[in-house]
């Protein structure tokens, strides 16, 4: 009713206050106002843009690319299978049941039976691993020409990588138990704070000292370059002080990028691929992309979303382990969650759990590579250079899936996705000046 009011009283009042039809005596003429073209470009279509990009990967091209990377969800599937037959192995062979004696036999206090199965489990479950490790990280790659290492350079590789996933997984695991024993059958929340909290720590620590294990890190040179990223991070609040370019092509020659660290050990890494292999707009159209994961706190939400599933995933494996221990715990010699005996039990459930979530994850992740490239692009504003850039990407990514594959299986939209965003951002500032004096979309 007082709404019903006012709007009554401000229709008085506008009445009284406007000139009646016999003072407005002034003539007036309708004035149509259009957007002028710019200069040489009589119109663009997006679609037609696209395809041309598209049409730029050779039919040889594409079918590597298809082939490489549609072999991953048979992998996907393989990795699962394997790891749920090394998990029987270890359980109906008593394989893990002896290493939780030999632990015991050790010393009798629990907190350090626990660091001393999990390098037994972690060492024993790498050998039985290795075959399908050597296959997908070094024979796979090569097949496609996608590896620049020799098999003594990707094996020392492996070996820096073992020693590192067994001092995470000792420290992790150890920690878990141990809250497992304190809470018992509350353990499920407590275990996802702690994981959580490692992954935090993990993310603070890598970029300064797990990486460098792995590649050679350098500043960049005083240049133009250099000195355009690091205005482009100052333009967007981002703390960094350097840009550091590393020794990527030692391993493969895929170009990549990243804005990495939080709490203080934020930096600005590139590696050499993407300086060799592309132009200036191309590298700051990367460079744009990764600010953009910094700027909208990215890894936090990721971290936020990811320790959900992890939540959830741990309150799956309390249950489903409790339901099988009741039934084979016996025979596997399992007394409980608090048992590290029954590991082999706990990671087979992990990983069926991330499995069936697939969809789940890869669509987080895709929708904040979606969101940094349209930051990425209003930063940069060179969505050809974006465009091509996505064409590079293509070497080893599946240029034009089904929506339904793009859904499942791709954690990054894919790279028709991606130059679609660049020739619809472009669309809608063909007047802008610097577009206009920009390179020339294919039509």
């Amino acid at each position: 009713m007082r709404i019903r009011l006012f709007i009554m009283l401000a229709a008085l009042f506008l009445g009284l206050a406007a000139p009646s039809q016999a003072q407005l005596t002034a003539p007036t003429t309708r004035i149509e106002v259009a957007q002028l073209p710019p200069p040489g470009v009589s119109s663009f279509d997006v679609d037609k843009a696209v395809n041309a990009y598209m049409a730029r990967q050779t039919s040889t091209a594409k079918a590597k690319s298809d082939s490489y990377f549609e072999g991953g969800y048979v992998l996907l599937v393989v990795d699962l299978v394997y790891g749920l037959v090394i998990a029987g192995l270890l359980l109906w062979g008593k394989l893990s049941s002896r290493m939780g004696t030999i632990a015991a036999s050790v010393t009798r206090r629990r907190f350090w039976q626990v660091p001393i199965y999990v390098a037994h489990y972690t060492a024993l479950t790498t050998v039985l691993s290795l075959p399908l490790l050597v296959y997908e990280g070094f024979i796979r790659e090569h097949t496609y020409g996608f590896s620049n290492q020799t098999l003594g350079q990707w094996s020392g590789e492996f070996a820096i990588n073992f020693a590192v996933q067994l001092v995470a997984s000792v420290v992790l695991l150890t920690l878990l138990y141990t809250a497992a024993r304190a809470v018992q059958r509350r353990w499920w929340l407590w275990g996802a704070g702690i994981t959580v909290a490692f992954m935090v720590f993990f993310i603070m620590v890598a970029p300064v000292y797990i990486a460098p294990l792995f590649n050679h890190y350098t500043a960049l040179p005083d240049s133009g370059m250099r000195n355009a990223i690091l205005s482009m991070a100052r333009a967007n609040d981002i703390p960094a002080q350097n840009v550091y370019v590393f020794d990527a092509s030692k391993q493969s020659n895929r170009i990549s990028a990243n804005v990495s660290g939080l709490f203080g050990t934020t930096r600005i890494s590139l590696n050499d691929n993407l300086l060799n292999r592309s132009t200036p707009s191309e590298v700051l159209a990367v460079l744009g992309h990764e600010m953009g994961h910094y700027v909208m706190n990215h890894v936090t939400n990721f971290v936020v979303w990811i320790g959900l599933l992890i939540l959830a995933g741990f309150w799956f494996v309390d249950k489903a382990f409790y339901a099988l221990s009741r039934i084979f715990g016996s025979k596997w010699n399992v007394s409980g969650i608090d048992d590290p005996v029954g590991l082999p039990l706990v990671m087979a459930l992990i990983s069926v759990f991330f499995f069936v979530a697939t969809p789940l994850t890869n669509t987080m992740i895709r929708s904040q590579e979606i969101q940094a490239d349209i930051f990425g692009l209003n930063a940069v504003r060179q969505p050809d250079a974006f465009a091509t850039s996505a064409l590079k990407l293509g070497d080893y990514r599946k240029m034009n899936p089904t929506p339904l594959e793009e859904a499942i299986f791709f954690d990054h939209p894919s790279g028709r996705t991606r130059i679609k965003e660049a020739m619809r951002w472009k669309a809608e500032h063909l007047n802008d000046p610097d577009i206009m004096a920009g390179p020339i979309s294919p039509q």
